[in-house]
């Protein structure tokens, strides 16, 4: 099927009218619209699928005709000022458009399962919807005002995802954290478009580059002012894409359903702001200090990111400081000109996390039939373990993206990361440096989380026997009584000092017996009735099972068999002539070749994966085979003083959070509480007392005013007494 490019607005427009709809009749017909909600979400998946399909099919054009076109429409008429709204189609908006739908979809399907117990069921359709709406609109903008719009609309759509669960503090928190601080780099993307403007007079994408071009070559332009520009339209991505310092709102976004942040991964808000540095690359490619800034940015928060997932007990945490790390790659390639490199990753990325976050939804989805709705238990890695004998799809499928992520062949993220690192190394020894820790660090941790998820023994027992939040030890995160139970013994014993000293030392030695005790034992005796975790259903695991195949092979679609990039493509030469394709032993020969230049990068990331397997395998303690809490014992037994710094630095999140509440939000609450000590004092103290004068002399003078002609007359005269005293005795000669 053959589609002009002009059917390209039916892209954004299929999902923006199914959450219309769908909206509008959660909120009309909230009675009737429980009986649809599954014609809804049927109706929001067949919307996306059908964008998708569109652009698949005009990709296929793309790759034949090669063109840039847009169609335009008036907006805002005026003699001096003409603002257009329409849609511009290029290679890099039909592949960020194909990689937003192809992910959608997946999600879509999987929700359906997944929220089908939520009372917001049809409310999160709507949202979704409107999501990759946003998505798709920003991706088509064809000038900086209509994008900053989508912009903007992709970070409500966020706010609303991330808190939808707002009944929980921890989610409405979450949500407030991630407005707040996406405000911030929205602010400075708008001063940075109205530097633009005033510089270039344009706000056209296709425009603006040529114009500012032009005036730098005649040196119109002032070099430190259009790298402020730069650096302002820089500070949008770094919000947006969870960039140093402006990272802090990704973990916390883990408080929004696992569909949700499947989707903000993969294909739409954080690759947003890789999508915009994109965009004006042939702007900012000019201005080399704002390079060596997003440079820098890029490097800092790809290592940053690495060794903050390096001791997560939390699933989701792990996976979106992972995120934070390759986002970090992307940014650092676009910073030293590596474009085609930057989006390879993107697109090799967003499948393989989107795999891992939907694989981690199925376990937390598992866990919660065990556990119950528990986010610190069902989401926590040392309480899992061994799932994939029980989730074998899950767990199967779980691996490709974790051994993507790691980067071995020939998995996706293998060549696009080899080309950041080969081209970091290129550009700078630093940067190469930050780029190959990392890639050995992403090993490590990716490898631990996926150990510690599926590999070794089932470590949940009972939800009341557990506590793993306040100790690392399993040793001492078992109760065989339930809180109350054990509260009341306490509190029943301790009338007796004595026998409370002989009853703990008993006690001690018991618990000691029954750690020694073989699991076969330990599940005859307390755990032969308790609930196993289940692989999840089709309508889940089906999702997971699309999402490994390009997670496997996406990354080979993007080799350049002709060793070279012609300019800013993103479609290879061999991707229009397909008889190439079939020249296997060219193409087996450039795989060879790409292979034993990576022995690099490939030996790191092994060597992160023997070092994850030595500490999150299985060990022998006390005779018996079960997982342990790595970095824990690590910083207990092995190493303790680097362990142990590994672990704060990490549960800590860097100390950055306190360093903003230290120098933000405390010195704010400060200021705040001047201000309103100053109001209440002052201002309010001086009209207060303005009111209480103006009514005591009120009443004073009330009291004159008796209606008597003498009186006022004797005042009168008096007054004129006092007045020529006065006159004819000043008293200051």
């Amino acid at each position: 099927m053959k589609l002009s490019n002009e059917y390209a607005l039916i892209i954004p427009l299929c999902p923006l009218v199914a959450s219309c709809c769908t909206g509008s009749l959660a909120f009309f017909f909230p009675e009737a619209t429980v009986g649809f909600r599954r014609l809804c979400a049927l109706f929001n998946t067949f919307s996306l699928a059908t964008a998708m399909l569109v652009s698949l099919s005009l990709l296929r054009e793309q790759l034949v005709n090669r063109s840039i076109q847009q169609y335009l429409w008036v907006w805002i008429p005026k003699n001096d000022f003409c603002l257009k709204i329409g849609v511009l189609i290029d290679p890099l908006t039909l592949i960020m458009s194909l990689l937003v739908t192809t992910v959608g979809v997946p999600v879509m399907i999987y929700s359906d399962s997944y929220m089908c117990h939520d009372r917001g069921y049809v409310r999160f359709y709507a949202y979704l919807s409107l999501f990759t709406a946003s998505m798709s609109g920003s991706v088509f903008s064809p000038n900086l005002i209509q994008l900053y719009v989508f912009w903007e609309l992709v970070g409500m759509c966020s706010y609303l995802l991330v808190g939808f669960w707002f009944a929980r503090s921890s989610a409405a928190n979450a949500c407030q954290k991630a407005f707040v601080t996406n405000r911030i780099g929205d602010f400075g993307l708008l001063l940075g478009i109205l530097g633009i403007y005033w510089t270039t007079g344009s706000f056209e994408i296709s425009e603006l580059c040529d114009r500012f071009a032009e005036l730098w070559e005649v040196g119109f332009v002032n070099p430190i002012f259009a790298n402020i520009i730069a650096l302002l339209l820089l500070l949008g991505p770094v919000a947006k894409s969870a960039q140093f310092p402006l990272h802090v709102w990704l973990p916390d976004a883990m408080e929004g359903p696992t569909p949700i942040s499947a989707l903000i991964h993969a294909a739409t808000m954080v690759a947003a702001g890789i999508f915009l540095i994109a965009r004006i690359f042939n702007l900012i490619s000019m201005l080399f200090p704002a390079m060596c800034v997003i440079s820098w940015v890029g490097g800092i928060t790809t290592f940053l990111g690495a060794t903050l997932a390096l001791a997560q007990k939390d699933l989701k945490k792990g996976l979106a400081y992972s995120t934070m790390s390759q986002l970090g790659y992307m940014v650092l390639a676009l910073g030293i000109g590596a474009y085609r490199s930057a989006l390879f990753h993107l697109v090799t990325h967003a499948y393989s996390k989107a795999l891992l976050f939907l694989g981690a939804g199925s376990v937390i989805h598992s866990i919660e039939k065990v556990v119950g709705y528990s986010p610190d238990k069902s989401q926590n890695m040392f309480l899992m373990g061994g799932l994939r004998k029980y989730m074998p799809i899950t767990g199967t499928t779980f691996l490709p993206g974790t051994l993507s992520l790691c980067g071995i062949p020939p998995l996706a993220c293998f060549w696009s990361k080899d080309e950041i690192i080969t081209e970091s190394w290129l550009h700078s020894p630093f940067l190469g440096l930050l780029a190959s820790s990392t890639a050995s660090l992403t090993a490590f941790y990716m490898f631990r989380i996926y150990l510690l998820t599926f590999e070794g023994d089932f470590c949940i027992r009972e939800t009341n026997w557990i506590d793993f939040n306040n100790s690392p030890s399993f040793s001492r995160s078992i109760s065989f009584w339930g809180e109350a139970e054990l509260e009341s013994s306490i509190n029943q014993i301790s009338q007796n000092v004595g026998s409370v000293q002989y009853g703990v030392a008993q006690a001690k030695s018991l618990f000691s017996a029954h750690l020694r005790d073989s699991k076969e034992s330990f599940e005859t005796r307390y755990g032969r009735n308790l609930p196993k975790p289940e692989e999840s259903g089709f309508v889940m695991t089906l999702p997971l099972v699309a999402l490994a195949i390009p997670t496997a092979l996406v990354g080979l679609v993007g080799i350049d068999l002709a060793e070279k990039t012609t300019g800013f493509s993103l479609l290879p030469e061999w991707w229009i002539l397909p008889s190439h394709f079939f020249e296997i032993g060219k193409y087996f020969e450039v795989l060879t070749k790409i292979l034993v230049n990576s022995s690099g990068s490939l030996g790191l990331s092994l060597f992160g994966i023997f070092i994850s397997l030595n500490l999150y395998g299985q060990v022998n303690i006390s005779g018996e085979k079960t997982n342990f809490t790595g970095l824990e014992m690590i910083g207990t037994n092995l190493v303790s003083p680097f362990g142990r710094f590994v672990q704060s630095w990490s549960l800590n999140r860097g100390y950055v959070d306190y360093y903003y509440d230290i120098s933000s939000v405390r010195s704010l609450t400060s200021f705040s509480n001047s201000v309103s000590s100053f109001d209440r004092r002052i201002i309010d103290g001086f009209v207060n007392t303005t009111g209480a004068s103006n009514l005591f002399a009120g009443e004073g003078i009330r009291y004159g005013g008796n209606g008597r002609i003498s009186h006022y007359l004797f005042i009168l005269i008096l007054g004129i007494i006092l007045i020529i005293l006065l006159i004819n005795f000043p008293p200051f000669p």
